[in-house]
């Protein structure tokens, strides 16, 4: 029974491993991420090259302004959705195969990709994920046709629970280190 036990186990340990398949597929997404972003980085460069064109009407100059501002806040979001992927499949790894000794010992190391709990890697993850959201917030705000003064009125009130959100996020933070 006890050799049983034993074996069994040292199975049950070694299935951790199978989180591999995951730390792999959230690198993949996030290289992925990262690309798309870039490239989109490039194609918003190569268009904004023309703004400086004097022949441009002043009505397309401002569409392209306006163009401009809304493909700049996707790449934000693109990029911070490819961090979160990449802290996602780094805390993974930590937190079932193996600390990152690499990270541990690097100087430099702002401990920002260096995960010891689920819920050290779930804050991470939640202060990425709340910019992506006012990211979100803000590229839609962009667009909004504010007609009348409900409209106005829905925005203020999700602005205020952005703030109370950082707020909020902000305050367990500084909670965390008293602690």
């Amino acid at each position: 029974m006890k050799l049983f036990e034993t074996l069994f186990e040292a199975a049950l340990w070694r299935s951790r491993y199978v989180v591999i398949f995951a730390v792999m597929a959230s690198m993949i997404a996030g290289f992925a991420m990262f690309y798309m972003a870039t490239v989109d980085v490039v194609y918003l460069v190569a268009h904004i090259v023309h703004y400086a064109d004097p022949d441009m009407a002043v009505a397309a100059r401002k569409a392209l302004h306006e163009d401009t501002i809304t493909h700049i806040v996707e790449v934000v979001d693109g990029y911070l959705l490819a961090t979160v992927m990449l802290i996602f499949s780094l805390g993974l790894y930590e937190l079932f195969i193996s600390d990152i000794d690499e990270a541990k010992g690097e100087a430099r190391s702002s401990r920002i990709l260096v995960i010891e709990s689920l819920d050290d890697l779930k804050a991470r993850l939640a202060k990425v994920i709340l910019m992506i959201l006012i990211v979100t917030l803000f590229k839609e705000a962009i667009k909004l046709n504010i007609e009348t003064p409900l409209d106005l009125l829905y925005l203020g009130g999700a602005i205020a629970l952005v703030g109370l959100a950082l707020y909020f996020s902000h305050a367990s933070e500084s909670r965390k280190g008293e602690h």
